[in-house]
């Protein structure tokens, strides 16, 4: 089997696919990339079905060697894609021959790339998923220099792409992250005055933030008369529920949220939308927008 040796490990680069979903009840959080349309279209580009495992980098990228050529693709936040120092496409299959480093990041903006290999990377699956789960340790260790990854044998050849294929990724907008809230079950906890602040301007992305949750900065939510004395009972909580807790800053949780809270959840944003709150960087501008359903 064909294998990589991770040469730079960057900030944090994971191992994630479209995560392990129907766990919830055993208090397995779903996990799997936080920019999954990057990691579908990665792996489109290098010919593998959308479920194979890529590479999800941080801020910085990473750097792999692969003992056999390969065919490689970067996607997510724009970067450098270099094959031994010499530049190379991004956003479209890359051929990396043996031996040579395939270098990625760091990232031009946004926070996460995805690199994708003809094969995918084939670590052993964990109740069904490759992805690596930080909250629960599930999956594959994070990678560190020297690391060797096993990939899989090519699907077929890689299709070319289209120009949308190219240039598409997750961009948050120029004028700050635009989320839209379905509010409820618990807005009920908050002041008027809290719920106007929370579609208001002024919150910022905190640099506390992880795959676990989009952290904010910015005005305190205050609770409503009798609900601060409250104690809520630990109940579910769905990927992208907007957590209050005691601070009052709102959490937008991710893929590797709890599955389990019992903070007051003021509205959920819809899954849709999450893919741009994980390229979102810190000190970055945060606005809730209330929507019916």
């Amino acid at each position: 089997m064909n294998s990589l040796t991770v040469v730079r490990a960057g900030a944090l680069t994971t191992v994630q696919d479209l995560g392990r979903a129907g766990y919830a009840h055993l208090g397995v959080p779903r996990s799997g990339a936080l920019d999954e349309p990057a990691h579908r279209l990665a792996n489109r580009l290098a010919g593998n079905p959308v479920e194979c495992a890529t590479l999800e980098t941080t801020v910085n990228g990473c750097a792999v060697r692969p003992e056999t050529a390969v065919t490689a693709v970067v996607t997510g936040a724009p970067c450098f894609v270099r094959v031994d120092g010499r530049p190379a496409a991004w956003g479209a299959p890359v051929r990396v021959p043996a031996g040579a480093v395939l270098e990625a990041g760091p990232a031009d903006a946004g926070l996460r790339s995805y690199l994708a290999f003809a094969g995918g990377i084939a670590v052993p699956a964990v109740l069904g998923s490759r992805s690596r789960d930080l909250l629960s340790g599930l999956g594959p260790e994070p990678l560190f220099d020297g690391m060797s990854l096993p990939l899989g044998s090519p699907y077929g050849p890689s299709p070319a792409g289209s120009a949308a294929d190219v240039t598409s990724w997750s961009a948050p907008p120029p004028g700050g992250l635009v989320l839209p809230v379905v509010l409820g079950p618990r807005d009920d906890w908050f002041t008027p005055e809290a719920l106007r602040t929370f579609a208001g301007p002024g919150f910022r992305v905190s640099p506390a933030s992880n795959r676990i949750g989009l952290r904010t900065e910015g005005p305190a939510l205050a609770r409503a008369a009798g609900a601060g004395s409250c104690e809520l009972p630990s109940e579910g909580m769905p990927l992208g529920a907007v957590q209050v807790p005691p601070d009052g800053r709102p959490v937008v949780f991710l893929a590797d949220h709890p599955t389990t809270g019992g903070y007051p959840v003021i509205g959920v944003v819809p899954e849709a939308s999450l893919a741009v709150a994980g390229q979102a960087a810190p000190g970055a501008s945060v606005r809730f927008v209330p929507v019916r359903v």
